[in-house]
């Protein structure tokens, strides 16, 4: 196949250093300027790993969004639990407190063995109640109410 041809205008100073290359590598002039165009024209490596660190980068803010989803999701179900905790627990007489402190430690303990056993599952809220998908299916129920299976009321 013929290929087509190439009027080109190179200072002398190039086109001697052209000339030399192709002597020492025994190769067409016109080979090396067509394999230096091709490599001018395709992405060399300093593209590639720039590509790569914006993918990388891509990846990175991807992972922060869901971290700071996910704080949020925490934070506003402590702040919920707290104030209808506050809202509906009455206070106590003097001489009950004494014995809800000791039931209050009890639950504790309790509490966090069941936090125990469940991060271990590696089952989390996060995954039964996800942004992502709504879903009300009688499973998710389930493991809600299973999740605090043996702590005390």
């Amino acid at each position: 196949m013929k290929k087509p041809h190439l009027s080109v205008y190179l200072d002398p100073a190039i086109l001697a250093q052209l000339a030399q290359h192709a002597a020492r590598k025994r190769q067409s002039m016109s080979l090396l300027a067509e394999a230096a165009i091709t490599s001018f024209l395709t992405p060399d490596a300093a593209d590639q790993q720039e590509a790569a660190f914006a993918r990388r980068l891509d990846l990175l803010t991807r992972q922060g969004d869901r971290m700071e989803r996910n704080l949020t999701v925490a934070v506003e179900t402590l702040t919920l639990f707290i104030r209808f905790w506050l809202t509906i627990t009455p206070p106590l007489p003097e001489i009950a407190q004494q014995a809800a402190q000791a039931k209050g430690r009890e639950r504790f303990e309790s509490f966090l063995e069941a936090l125990g056993r469940r991060l271990a599952s590696g089952q989390t809220l996060l995954r039964e109640v996800s942004i992502d998908r709504t879903r009300d299916g009688p499973d998710r129920h389930e493991a809600a109410s299973t999740a605090f299976k043996g702590v005390p009321t």
